[in-house]
């Protein structure tokens, strides 16, 4: 496994980095969330994600308990805040009152003392940027989080935190969280650049677009019954991606795999950490085979050439837009 900095700051991330969302609490049992943690820890997998949000803590809760054997140092734990966890009108959002809250909630579920990234889900316009980063900074001063982030935010948020935090004298933001993957493309033109000018590193979800990028979805051929598409409580955002066009041209791109001896989740995962910007590429994984064979992406270089052939084939679809 090898290693990158997030953004400008000093912390080091595993290229490839675990997450619970739509798997660890909620679609995968116990025993398996617990054993696929294990896994990747063994590969030398440093870099954690989770969130508030996951179902209500659980994925909190199944990650904390699967850590808590090894030393706290020797991995880096993130989750995040935003999005609502209860009913009450203070109960979402980026305000003072719900970050400092919910941050505590998160303590004792992971069952740590500090959480080495906190990022904020999603952008709030309800709530005073200042405010937003103050509540961080204080929380980064009181020890209980050691770096900010956030997730999904534009190039025109990225700027205005950065200017904000700035002026006023905060720690700096370190990192972005947006999806990104080759069918999924947007933080190329803006969201890139402007992290790297405000060094900020990126930490991206779904770089194997909910599994499509793994092959075994097949133009004109049914969905296999044990695939996240099948289950209901995981299938939202991957439907829009079962389109025969697409199917095809990942039909080539497996082809192009084959031809460097590598599978093609393990080249899907590679071609998103050809980006410098890119920290860490963030997987699911239900089963510990899965976090093994993702792991091997790690260094993984792509020839010139075969980029340019990816290009091509990626140019055929390039209207395509998936809800995610």
């Amino acid at each position: 496994m090898e290693y990158r900095r997030l953004g400008n700051s000093g912390l080091k991330v595993s290229e490839i980095g675990l997450g619970s969302w739509l798997t660890y609490g909620t679609a995968v049992e116990k025993e398996k969330s617990v054993a696929c943690i294990h896994k990747a820890y063994e590969l030398g997998i440093n870099f954690f994600d989770t969130a508030n949000a996951y179902n209500q803590g659980a994925a909190e809760v199944v990650l904390g308990e699967a850590l808590k054997e090894y030393t706290r140092s020797s991995y880096v734990l993130a989750t995040k805040v935003y999005f609502p966890m209860g009913d009450g009108p203070n109960d979402k959002g980026l305000s003072r009152k719900h970050i400092i809250e919910q941050c505590e909630a998160s303590l004792k579920r992971l069952g740590v003392e500090y959480i080495d990234l906190y990022q904020c889900h999603r952008y709030d316009s309800e709530t005073p940027l200042e405010e937003t980063l103050r509540a961080l900074d204080d929380l980064t001063s009181q020890g209980k989080i050691l770096y900010a982030g956030v997730s999904e935010w534009t190039a025109e948020q990225i700027t205005d935190a950065a200017h904000v935090a700035k002026e006023k004298n905060f720690r700096p933001i370190v990192s972005n969280q947006p999806i990104y993957n080759m069918l999924v493309r947007y933080i190329e033109k803006e969201v890139l650049p402007v992290s790297e000018k405000h060094g900020m590193g990126q930490v991206v979800f779904s770089p194997l677009a909910q599994g499509i990028l793994t092959g075994k979805y097949k133009p004109g051929q049914d969905i296999p019954s044990s695939s996240r598409a099948a289950n209901q409580e995981t299938n939202r955002w991957i439907t829009s991606y079962l389109n025969d066009a697409v199917l095809t041209s990942v039909q080539k791109l497996e082809n192009i795999a084959q031809g460097l001896g590598i599978k093609l989740s393990q080249l899907a995962l590679a071609w998103v950490l050809r980006q410098p910007g890119v920290s860490s590429a963030i997987i699911g994984a239900s089963r510990p085979e899965q976090v093994e064979e993702n792991a091997i992406a790690s260094g993984f270089r792509i020839p010139e050439t075969i980029l340019e052939e990816i290009e091509s084939v990626l140019a055929e679809i390039k209207g395509f837009v998936p809800i995610w």
